[in-house]
Order: structure tokens, then sequence, then C-alpha cells
């Protein structure tokens, strides 16, 4: 079976779970095509079981003009069985080709319908982004098929890597540093939290903002900024706690990885969150942008070592009956066989 890939994201968990998927692609004997952005960091995640073309396909480039070319020429000489799209902008690049299914995989909320035009299904992870679509007036196919990660657990490393002693709580979160992401709010609620250290894994446009509020805070001496990693698992599982802050969040990749970790997960009352987590049994749920209720969640976990190991059981628990990479890529493999 083949599969062209399009995929146009930058660095943060849409692309560690695209990795996660290419790769279990591959394990099923798939082969597979990928256009992705250039210089993106986990190429070499890719890179041995698929074969890669690399644009920006910027709308002021040739690029823009010569990669519909290419890849409607890709399709018509790789035959491939399904053609997958990783959101709108990506979607836009989906050749008019009949010989294979066509699916738009969407991560987040679309504001409009007119990237899918020639999409045949929109693959959503998560009911409320099918809900959504519909309700803008998508009518052609529609699945919700979730993400998975890796559910291998890590050795943590030492704290003292991070120059945190060994001792000491340690709050976790990891994403792009944007606004959306709710990155001041932690920041905010563990500067309550006298004696707790805070690590934060990623980069972004609000580094500089984060780093001064810091600093306004007089928590310079407890905070790590960890920069993007390879792998992220070590460090979750060195953590006490993983908070999940953000105040937009069609899923959440980063509470499934820390529930593999068999973490604790405090996270606000996003989207996604609010479909699979239930408050008290598998994580704790803070107010959007709710510093004192961040604060409150934290506290409760790491003042009562039985609500914490119970909500670190449970999030396991869920991780595993609902976000399997074998029940994920069968949903795929499935769809990938039908005919246009």
């Amino acid at each position: 079976m083949k599969v062209c890939h399009f995929h146009f994201g930058k660095d943060g968990g849409a692309e560690r779970f695209f990795v996660h998927l290419v790769n279990a692609f591959a394990k099923r004997g798939l082969e597979q095509s990928c256009v992705i952005r250039k210089n993106r960091v986990w190429r070499k995640d890719i890179e041995a079981v698929a074969n890669i073309t690399e644009s920006n396909f910027r709308n002021l480039s040739l690029d823009r003009i010569l990669l519909p070319i290419k890849v409607r020429s890709m399709a018509q000489s790789l035959k491939p069985d399904a053609i997958m799209s990783w959101a709108p902008r990506a979607s836009e690049l989906m050749p008019n080709y009949k010989g294979c299914i066509k699916l738009s995989r969407l991560g987040d909320y679309p504001t409009k319908l007119d990237y899918f035009k020639n999409t045949d299904i929109l693959v959503c992870n998560t009911p409320g982004i099918a809900e959504h679509v519909k309700a803008i007036g998508w009518t052609r196919g529609v699945e919700v098929i979730s993400n998975f990660t890796s559910t291998q657990a890590s050795a943590p490393i030492a704290k003292a890597e991070l120059d945190t002693p060994q001792d000491a709580p340690v709050v976790m979160s990891m994403g792009r540093f944007v606004k959306r992401k709710g990155f001041h709010t932690l920041i905010d609620a563990v500067a309550g939290l006298p004696g707790v250290y805070l690590w934060l894994a990623g980069d972004g446009e609000e580094r500089e903002s984060l780093e001064a509020q810091v600093d306004a805070r007089g928590m310079r001496n407890r905070v790590r900024f960890i920069g993007w990693k390879d792998e992220t698992r070590p460090y979750v599982s060195a953590a006490d706690i993983f908070v999940m802050p953000s105040s937009h969040e069609p899923l959440g990749n980063v509470i499934l990885e820390a529930w593999a970790q068999k973490k604790p997960v405090v996270s606000s009352k996003s989207e996604g969150p609010m479909w699979f987590m239930r408050d008290g049994e598998n994580g704790l749920l803070a107010e959007i942008g709710g510093a004192e209720s961040f604060a409150a969640a934290i506290g409760n976990l790491l003042s009562d070592q039985a609500l914490s190991q119970r909500v670190a059981a449970g999030g396991h628990e869920t991780l595993m009956s609902q976000f399997s990479e074998e029940g994920v890529v069968d949903q795929y493999l499935a769809l990938f066989a039908r005919k246009p």
C-alpha cells in the first residue's frame, strides 16, 4: 500500500504525532512519500521510512506555482492508495487526482472549507472538530480518528542535570511558546507555590516575554527553559506533575505523552481535554487562564499522594484503552482501502 503525505507544520505536538504515524505506517509495510517544510528538526525521524520532498509552499514563491504541478505528477507516477494532507494549508495542495482516496487530517477547527475542494474525507482527531466542519457546511465524508503516542516508559533524567534539587517537586509543560498555550498562566500559578520548580520544554515567539515574566516574579532560580528536545520522555518521567495550560487545545497530545510516563496531569478546560479527561479520575481540570485554579490543582496533587497516584493510574488506563497505536493505524488502513 502506498501513501503520499503533505505536511507544512513547524515544530510541536502535531508534528510529533505526524512522525509517530509515519513510523507506525512503516511498521505495517506502507510505502510513503512526504512533502514537508525545509529544515524541519524532525526530518531525521522519518527519512529512513519515507521519500521526502522539501518545500515551504509560500504564497510569494516559485514553489507555489511549481509544487502543485510536481505533486500531480507524483500522484500519476506513484499511483498511491491514499493521499493525506495535514491541516488546511497543506490541503490546498491536494491534486484533483481520481485514482485514490484523498484525506485531509484536521487537528484544529478550520474557519472555512475552501482549502478542501479536492478532499474526499475530512479526518478529525476529536468529535468536536467533526461536528464543527459539518456545522459550517461540509457535506462529504467525515471520520473521527484520534491521535496516539508512544506508550513506552522511559528512565528519568537526574534532576541535577537541570540544576534542580533531587527532592524538589517539579512541574513540567511543553509546546510552542505562543499565547494560546497558556505558559504565562502556568508561570503565575507556580509563582504562588514556593519551592516548586518549573521545567518548560519548547521555544517560540513568546520566549522573551515568558523569561521577562519569570524575572519579574523573582523565579529565575526555579524555572528552567530547556528548549526543544528530540526526546522528551526522560524529562517528563523525572517530573512530578505535568500541566497543559492551553486556552485552546483541540486534543492535547502532550497529555497523552505524560500519561505514557504514568504522571498525574493538570489540564485547562479546553476543548480536547474536556472530551477525554474526567476531573478527579484521570487528571485534574483547571479554569482557562486561571492561575489560582492551576495553583490549587497542582498543590492538591503535591499534598495528596493518594490523589496523585489515582489520577496517574486513571490517565494511563485511558491512554491504553482509547489512544493505542494499533487501533488508530487500523482505522487509517481501512480508510486507505476505500475506493473514491
